[in-house]
This record gives C-alpha cells, sequence and structure tokens, in this order.
C-alpha cells in the first residue's frame, strides 16, 4: 500500500443480497484499476460494515487521511444529509482521522458510457439508434435538483449520441413510471423501446423499473450498471479531484 489516502466508498446498502454482491464486486475493479490504492467499503443501512465501523478500522490500521465517496449519482437526500451526517459524527469520535468528501458520480459522460454499454450487452446494435427510444430509468428522488439532472442527462444523451428519443423515468417519488415513459415513446413512434436502469445496483426499486418495463412490453431491458468498468474509472477519478480540491484549498 502507498501513502496516499485510502478510499471508502459509501453504498446505500439493501436487503437484496445483489446489491452488496455488485457494490463488492465494483470496488473490487477499482482496486484492479489502482493496486497501491485501499479501497474499502461501507454502508448507510442494511449492510455491514456500516460507515462509523470502517472508519473506526481504517484509523485503527494507522490511516490518517480518508477520501469519502458516496455511491450516488444524483445530489438528493442521502448526499446532502446522510452521508454529511455520519461522516461528522464519526470525525468527531476519530480525531487523528482526516476525512475529504468526493462528489457524487452524476453527471458525467462515463455514466452514459456504462448505460450505452449495458444497452448494447442486451442486444442492440449502433444502427439501431435512429429507430429506438430510451427510457432513463433511475430511481427516483423528491428532491427538484435531482429530478432536473436527470432530465437534463435524458436530454444531452440523446442530443450527443443520436437515438430516437430518450426520456426519463422513476421507480419512486416522480413521474412518469418506466411503464408510462415505454407506452409514451411507442406512441411518439419509436420502432422499438428500450429501458436503461440508471442505478448502481439490483434492489427493490431497480426491481420495479423491470416489472414496469416488461408491464409496457419494451422490447429490450438493459442490466443495472453494476461493476461496469466505465463506473470504476469514474470512481478512481472522484478520488482524484478530492484530492486536487484538497491540494488546492491548502495553497490558496
Amino acid at each position: 500500500m502507498d501513502r496516499r489516502p485510502a478510499l471508502l466508498v459509501i453504498a446505500h446498502g439493501s436487503r437484496d443480497p445483489r446489491h452488496a454482491a455488485a457494490v463488492t464486486a465494483l470496488c473490487a475493479r477499482v482496486r484492479a484499476l489502482r493496486p497501491a490504492l485501499r479501497v474499502e467499503v461501507a454502508f448507510l443501512d442494511f449492510n455491514a460494515p456500516g460507515v462509523p465501523r470502517a472508519l473506526e478500522r481504517l484509523a485503527a490500521d494507522g490511516v490518517r487521511d480518508v477520501v469519502a465517496l458516496p455511491l450516488l449519482l444524483t445530489r438528493a437526500f442521502h448526499a446532502k444529509a446522510d452521508v454529511p451526517a455520519v461522516l461528522r459524527e464519526a470525525a468527531a469520535r476519530l480525531p487523528r482521522l482526516t476525512v475529504h468528501r468526493a462528489d457524487v458520480l452524476g453527471p458525467s459522460p462515463l455514466l452514459t458510457a456504462a448505460l450505452e454499454r449495458r444497452l448494447y450487452e442486451a442486444g442492440l446494435r449502433p444502427g439501431d439508434r435512429r429507430s429506438t427510444g430510451v427510457v432513463l430509468a433511475s430511481a427516483g428522488s423528491s428532491d427538484p435538483e435531482a429530478i432536473a439532472v436527470i432530465a437534463e442527462i435524458a436530454r444531452e444523451w440523446r442530443r450527443t449520441t443520436g437515438w430516437y428519443a430518450v426520456r426519463p423515468a422513476f421507480a419512486s417519488a416522480s413521474l412518469p413510471r418506466t411503464a408510462d415513459a415505454v407506452r409514451a415513446l411507442r406512441a411518439d413512434g419509436a420502432e422499438r423501446v428500450a429501458v436503461a436502469p440508471y442505478v448502481i445496483a439490483p434492489g427493490f426499486l431497480p426491481d420495479r423499473i423491470a416489472h414496469g418495463a416488461e408491464e409496457a412490453g419494451a422490447d429490450v431491458l438493459a442490466e443495472v450498471l453494476g461493476p461496469a468498468p466505465e463506473l470504476a474509472r469514474l470512481l478512481a477519478r472522484r478520488y482524484d479531484e478530492a484530492l486536487r480540491r484538497e491540494r488546492a484549498a491548502l495553497v490558496a
């Protein structure tokens, strides 16, 4: 291990065992990208270790600097409230450990690239773009900022890649639902409709997205992002950005 700050990836957690398995696989891919970097994972809920316990272990091992990276796609409630609160509490109990917060993952061209990868793995081809409508299906949020970001990602993805259309949909808290977005694209003339889950790991809400796609007869349902190589590179990028911000603050 080198002397750089460790990376602590903070995932939401789920009762569904597939969630933790996908997060673990993603972190393993990050370790493969950065073999000298210590990469640990913690969860806000449901799974172990929790964030306080993971930070305690790092401190006990002599780690003095940690980059805490929320495994979240938007700046919604968890990013704005839950993660800062748990990090503040842990920092107060571990005064010798310095925790630097990285940005959430989205938006990023690497996420769009990962979505495209999953669509092609599900059977689409580059030649299908002009006749295929895509539903960008996210977990959903009551935070207007997060909803606006998803809508902007859909617009930009359509503008830069040439799909027939890209429409946002949400599994909870916001409308439209996945099934309604699929039907709307059909009504608008899309020859085929593909659903691209904008979620990292399997669980209750991704299953709801899948059920909506099946209910409305979507032609293609992509897998969740999971341990996509683009996502692993994005985690490494957010880690680097957090350290650059810290260095810039020290010299300012």
